[in-house]
């Protein structure tokens, strides 16, 4: 197969090319760096010429609601525009009980890939173990990082990438089982362990997207698929 990695360069899109390569697919990395402006469509159906499937995993740094649909949703339409025969995209656990702004412009994304015309599936994961280390660099006060108190069940960036694979080449599904990983934590926890010298201060995000948070709105709700890489194991191979 043919497949094309948006956001390619990211946390999980580095893996996802690495595991498309290994299964022996000719990979299309869609990036600006590649000479690809997703939010523009620049360069992309040059790009697209013979893919097979397209794994959206592309991000955003925002929490701004506006921005944040303006970025998924505009990605989103631009990839439909180029009619791939297929769109796989990664989505997050909870987005619906969880109301935040970037929350918003994933739940945009599932809708315009649902309403659209393109053969579509979408995989829901937890926060990646990398994300403890993302939290440290949300608010910053001199040596303290201030990070929000949330359960979460994390899970390797690597299994996300192999589940994203195996829905390329498997051909459109919808919206399949939500992905987690093998362990519940307090990422404050998480943070504490990889903070390399800072102090972290948990912090109470008011309103109910906070209680939701704390609640465990981000932890998958039923059975689906587990990764088998903890955290422990995921920090000692670093």
């Amino acid at each position: 197969m043919k497949i094309a990695v948006a956001g390619g360069t990211g946390v999980v899109g580095r893996h996802v090319v690495d595991v498309a390569r290994e299964r022996g697919h000719d990979v299309v990395v869609l990036a600006r760096a590649e000479g690809v402006d997703l939010t523009t469509g620049s360069g992309l159906a040059e790009r697209l010429a013979g893919v097979d499937a397209v794994v959206d995993v592309t991000s955003v740094a925002t929490q701004k609601r506006e921005a944040a649909e303006e970025f998924f949703g505009g990605v989103t339409r631009q990839l439909q525009a180029a009619a791939p025969p297929h769109v796989v995209a990664l989505s997050i656990v909870g987005i619906d009980d969880v109301d935040t702004g970037y929350y918003a412009g994933k739940r945009l994304q599932e809708r315009t890939l649902a309403e659209g015309t393109v053969p579509w599936s979408v995989l829901r994961a937890t926060q990646f173990h990398e994300f403890a280390e993302q939290a440290l660099q949300f608010v910053k006060v001199g040596p303290f990082s201030l990070v929000p108190r949330m359960l979460s069940q994390p899970v390797a960036a690597r299994e996300v990438a192999e589940a994203l694979v195996d829905l390329a080449e498997a051909g459109p599904s919808g919206r399949v089982a939500d992905l987690a990983g093998p362990e519940r934590h307090d990422m404050v926890d998480l943070a504490r362990r990889v903070a390399r010298g800072r102090h972290v201060v948990p912090v109470r995000v008011p309103g109910a997207a906070g209680r939701a948070m704390r609640s465990g709105a981000l932890c998958p709700a039923g059975d689906g698929p587990r990764g088998t890489i903890t955290f422990d194991a995921w920090l000692a191979a670093r």
